[in-house]
């Protein structure tokens, strides 16, 4: 019964998205206040249902419910109770739910928080939210439906997928989904903006906090992911340029630069187009990413789904969207007339180079990821593009940005005097050049990756330090200090969630320039050198796990005759889908991990080996945290909360263009 519940609730759904999507845009047109106030209650209704119909969904996979084909696929009465609700979200079914469940969401947050919109804008927006949801939840039930019963339900599951049976891959998707699905507000936000024929600051001010929060959720649905990719796959690597990785990772730097270009638009009412076309393109990335996730045309670990009949379902909904959006772009162009004028040199300028950089990153990432396929469909040749290509095609540009990020937050509005910001920053370049130089002389015979890694990461760090702290004008230190604590939060923000990124690019200069590998094979209380260390293998023993066989080794760590460390690394198979997987022990430090890998036995006697020392490895993770807590900061500011209510007393929004 709960099941049909659910799949009801999934059908009404359909409908109310079709009355979301008519009534407001038709009441906002003939300016009609009784089709616009349609808007939130449809909204607020729409999530209801499918939060109704997600639930279900869960239930029939918490007891088990192998009457449904998707219960029967991806899950075993064995599997943990964890695993058991993960699995909900861990195929393509579920996951396309989630996805609907988060889309939805977010238009009942235009409902709930978008009381200060002008009526005719929050109609407009919360209608093109809904027509987004409409195709997804006619394509969930007519091609993907979770509620599809089985005629004769097995006595058991298949089981999930053995690498998906892990808790940083059952948070990973909905921090994901949060991202790049919340990414459909500021897509809304610019149609929206697009049919009024009127984009301002005020726009503006509204678009900055949607497209913040979905960043945020996307910076830690990247860092889940990637630290994932780091424990689990047993490679020691945190980031493979993995098409699926690419996916999520081109709509971050989109919606990094679509934040700085909206500051732009609020202060100056410059870079307007610009603006509404990063919002179009982040979305719409978004949707590609979708697309590589579950056409099959593009294989990954991550892939939900290889059914081309999905995908060319999915590519439809995308041309319709990002190219309908691009035709609407292209018809008001003369609206989107800046006003704003500044010098070449201005804070202006530099955000206007930050822009470029993050946009051309995104495309080098594009190119990377689709050429196989456009490779093999244009000229019929097989066609692999790996870590080298995007190293050195990336690479260069974020080092750039890095490079101007400190400068260009110090220069003035309007017009700035580049010598000036330079004089401010010379303490924190002298300090950067010192860092590297530090590393340089502690390193021997090894790249200058490490060395630039560090003083680039201390300019980004310390130059993001030193803006907050000029904030607090002249005076003395006690006084200055006493005004860093009043300072907004926004400022705060953006400090901390610069100085995260230069944290992260310090550690991953450091974990390829300085990491230490050793494979081998070692036999039972053999002892083998790993950098500074010496590991001993104890043991290999066989148990019996909850739904899985493990071989677990026993490895002792020592430095100088101590220990440091007693590990325990996994070769798991999981029976159910006879699939082996890797469960690498890592050590974690501040200033380093020890990570060991147990492989399979060998002919000769012993075992498979592999070791590391990965340094500075949660800095990474720690830079990516910095960076969304940034965010969230910025998101407190109460500028954020009463800045839409800054036009109340001026005269209701026209509609000149129409």
């Amino acid at each position: 019964m709960i099941v049909e519940i659910g799949h009801y609730a999934l059908v009404l759904a359909l409908m109310v998205a079709l009355v979301q999507t008519v009534l407001p845009l038709w009441g906002a047109q003939a300016r009609n206040p009784a089709l616009m106030a349609m808007a939130a209650p449809a909204a607020v209704a729409q999530f209801v249902l499918v939060a109704v119909s997600f639930a279900a969904l869960t239930w029939a996979f918490v007891v088990s419910d192998f009457s449904l084909a998707v219960v029967t696929s991806n899950s075993h009465t064995l599997k943990p109770m964890l695993y058991k609700v993960s699995g909900v979200w861990g195929n393509h079914e579920g996951s396309l739910l989630l996805w609907v469940l988060i889309l939805s969401l977010f238009g009942a947050c235009a409902a709930w928080f978008g009381s200060n919109l002008p009526a005719q804008l929050k109609a407009r927006v919360i209608g093109v939210q809904g027509s987004i949801g409409l195709p997804f939840l006619a394509f969930l039930l007519f091609t993907s439906n979770p509620f599809w019963r089985l005629q004769v339900p097995p006595m058991n599951g298949r089981d999930l997928n053995p690498l998906l049976q892990d808790p940083g891959l059952a948070f990973h998707p909905p921090f994901l989904y949060l991202g790049y699905v919340g990414l459909s507000m500021a897509f809304s936000f610019a149609v929206a903006a697009l049919i009024e024929g009127r984009v301002d600051a005020a726009w503006a001010r509204w678009v900055r906090p949607w497209t913040l929060a979905a960043w945020v959720f996307l910076t830690i649905g990247i860092a889940l992911g990637s630290w994932w990719a780091y424990y689990e796959l047993g490679w020691g690597g945190f980031w493979f340029w993995d098409p699926v990785e690419n996916a999520s990772f081109m709509p971050w730097l989109l919606a990094a630069a679509l934040l700085h270009s909206a500051i732009v638009v609020e202060k100056r009412e410059s870079l307007k187009s610009w603006t509404i076309l990063l919002a179009i393109m982040a979305f719409g990335f978004s949707l590609i990413g979708t697309f590589i996730v579950r056409s099959g045309v593009i294989t990954s670990v991550h892939s939900f789904a290889s059914d081309p009949e999905r995908g060319v379902f999915i590519l439809g909904i995308l041309a319709f969207f990002t190219g309908g959006a691009l035709v609407l772009f292209a018809a008001r162009a003369s609206a989107m007339e800046g006003k704003g004028v500044f010098a070449m040199v201005s804070r202006e300028s530099a955000l206007i180079a930050n822009n470029i950089l993050l946009a051309v990153s995104a495309l080098v990432v594009f190119i990377g990821t689709v050429w196989p396929l456009v490779a093999e469909v244009a000229i019929g040749r097989t066609v692999s593009v790996g870590e080298p290509f995007f190293n050195a095609a990336f690479t260069p540009f974020f080092v750039a940005l890095a490079v101007i990020l400190p400068v260009g937050a110090m220069l003035a509005w309007k017009r700035g005097d580049i010598g000036r910001a330079l004089k401010g920053l010379v303490p924190v370049a002298i300090l950067a050049v010192a860092l590297g130089g530090l590393a340089f002389a502690m390193q021997t015979g090894r790249s200058a990756l490490g060395p630039v890694g560090a003083a680039l990461g201390a300019w980004v760090v310390f130059g993001a330090l030193w803006d907050l702290y000029s904030r607090t004008g002249r005076g003395a230190m006690a006084d200055r200090l006493a005004r860093l604590t009043r300072l907004p939060r926004a400022d705060w923000g953006k400090a901390t969630a610069h100085s995260g990124l230069g944290v992260t690019v310090f550690a991953v200069a450091a974990m390829n320039a300085w990491a230490v590998e050793d494979i081998r094979v070692a036999r039972l209380g053999e002892t083998f050198p790993l950098g500074a260390y010496e590991v001993t293998l104890v043991e290999v023993h066989r148990e019996a796990g909850p739904n899985y066989t493990t071989t677990m080794a026993e490895m002792a760590v020592t430095k100088n005759g101590r220990e440091v460390a007693r590990l325990f690394p996994e070769k798991r198979v999981y029976p159910v889908q006879a699939m082996p997987t890797t469960e690498a022990a890592i050590d974690y430090g501040p200033l380093r991990d020890l990570y060991l890998v147990i492989g399979d036995p060998q002919d000769g006697g012993g075992w498979a080996v592999r070791g590391y020392v990965k340094p500075f490895a949660n800095w990474l993770w720690g830079g990516a945290l910095l960076m969304a807590l940034g965010g969230l900061l910025s998101l407190t500011d109460r500028r954020y909360r009463v800045a839409a209510g800054a036009r109340k007393a001026a005269a209701p929004r026209g509609v000149p263009a129409e």
